[in-house]
């Protein structure tokens, strides 16, 4: 195969990947001969080729058969860079410097869905929004790191992508470097095999904005951890902004070292709530949009939309599939979109999004309505503005979930069973009593309820 067909298959690339992964994954590999059904591409660094493997060999296989070639598996080797190619002299190892451009930085391919203009913005997100706006700007701001949490599917990863996406365009003189917490892990590691530390250290410290994805996925790796922590320290002290999501606070991310803890604390936590009905609605509504350009001709009916918002709560890529499977199978049978077409075609997802509440959820809605620390809670602490909203923390677990007494008590920091009866039975006394207690009651139902 010629270099000219490489460099023709590199252009159908960039159409599949888009540029950015295109100009960071694809352009730097140099293809040296293709023989016996393998390709072999000198890569920068082995990293490199590993994630070139996981993530483009699929497309790089299709686009090369495409000319008549014969692919059974992609090789990658780590070549010598190209300023010494005139050397007589191979290299066993690239002499890299500091990196010059995003091209070098070993971050993750961006989702070119996730964007700003795409991000629904309700009341359960506005604050996570609003701060990943100000990031995204460019300047410095008076928060760092920002650490994003919450569940899965309610927008940390979009958020995180947009703030790129936006530095990329309005800042392109930015390094910005995006990646998960296991892919910085498995860079730190792969350096310590290959004796790169020094390489590993220069180019983490060298970008301008941080963005490390999940970053509970370290917690109890120590190495790892010790690392994380020398390169947060190294880019806060230079005014270098850090942004970071996890599936829960800092301070409950089960074995994070203490000092990481206390580091991720001191900028901006922002909780990423549950969706509630008018943001899963609002979500809805803009994924039709797009559905009706590429589904032509195809009806929708009055009040599905609200149906799946109401009914499919969990988080929402599971809303968001339900909606793409929605509209092509009735693409496929050539029927209008109505409330029976989408309860027999999406029956499965009807049935595991039914509502299944936690005594944990319950807790912490009941916290943030009273405006006291969930620790508080389920502490030992008797004050009267506390031990009031744990009890109706108390009368709604037994109400709303299966649970039993005792289970209901160990996780109220373990109180007998009958404390918790107690609880129950004086929030029964007072709903009679105390109008403001039955309207928060029946604020909270409906907010857990969905």
């Amino acid at each position: 195969m010629t270099n000219d067909t490489w460099g023709q298959i590199r252009e159908e690339l960039i159409k599949r990947v888009g540029k950015n992964n295109y100009v960071t994954w694809i352009e730097p590999l140099k293809l040296s001969h293709l023989k016996n059904g393998v390709a072999r591409f000198e890569v920068p660094t082995t990293f490199f080729g590993d994630w070139v493997q996981r993530n483009y060999a699929d497309h790089i296989r299709m686009h090369l058969a495409s000319t008549g070639a014969t692919v059974d598996r992609l090789e990658f080797s780590v070549g010598a860079v190209e300023s010494r190619a005139a050397d007589p002299k191979p290299a066993a190892k690239p002499v890299r410097a500091r990196p010059a451009n995003d091209a070098d930085l070993p971050g993750a391919p961006l989702d070119a869905r996730f964007t700003f203009d795409s991000f629904v913005v309700g009341k359960p997100n506005e604050l996570a929004h609003a701060a990943a706006r100000r990031v995204a700007e460019g300047g410095p701001v008076s928060f760092n790191p920002l650490f994003l949490y919450g569940g899965v599917g309610l927008g940390k990863t979009h958020l995180m992508h947009a703030i790129a996406h936006e530095l990329q365009q309005g800042r392109p003189e930015l390094r910005v470097l995006y990646l998960s917490a296991e892919q910085f892990m498995y860079r730190f590691v792969q350096a310590l095999r290959e004796r790169q530390i020094m390489d590993f250290k220069e180019l983490f410290r060298s970008v301008d904005v941080l963005m490390v994805d999940d970053v509970q996925f370290i917690a109890g790796k120590d190495s790892t951890q010790e690392e994380f922590f020398h390169t947060f320290n190294a880019l806060v002290d230079q005014n270098k902004q850090i942004v970071i999501s996890a599936d829960r606070a800092p301070g409950e991310i089960k074995d994070l070292e203490d000092r990481i803890k206390s580091r991720l604390q001191c900028g901006l936590v922002v909780d990423l709530h549950p969706t509630d009905y008018e943001l899963r609605l609002g979500i809805l509504q803009q994924k039709v949009d797009f559905y009706r350009n590429q589904y032509r001709g195809l009806v929708l009916a009055d009040g599905v939309l609200e149906f799946l918002a109401h009914r499919i709560t969990t988080n929402v890529r599971v809303l968001e599939g339900a909606l793409t499977r929605l509209f092509a199978f009735a693409s496929l049978v050539g029927r209008e979109i109505t409330l029976d077409l989408a309860q027999d075609c999406l029956a499965d997802i009807l049935r595991s999004s039914d509502r299944k509440l936690t005594i944990e959820e319950i807790q912490r809605k009941v916290a943030e309505h009273y405006n006291i620390r969930l620790s508080d809670m389920i502490g030992p602490k008797r004050l009267r503005n506390i031990a009031r909203p744990r009890q109706v923390a108390m009368y709604l677990a037994k109400q709303l979930t299966p649970r039993s007494l005792p289970e209901i008590g160990r996780r109220f920091g373990g109180r007998d069973h009958t404390t918790i009866m107690h609880g129950v039975r004086k929030i029964e006394e007072l709903m009679a009593i105390d109008s403001q207690l039955a309207d928060d009651l029946q604020l909270l139902r409906r907010l857990l309820q969905g």
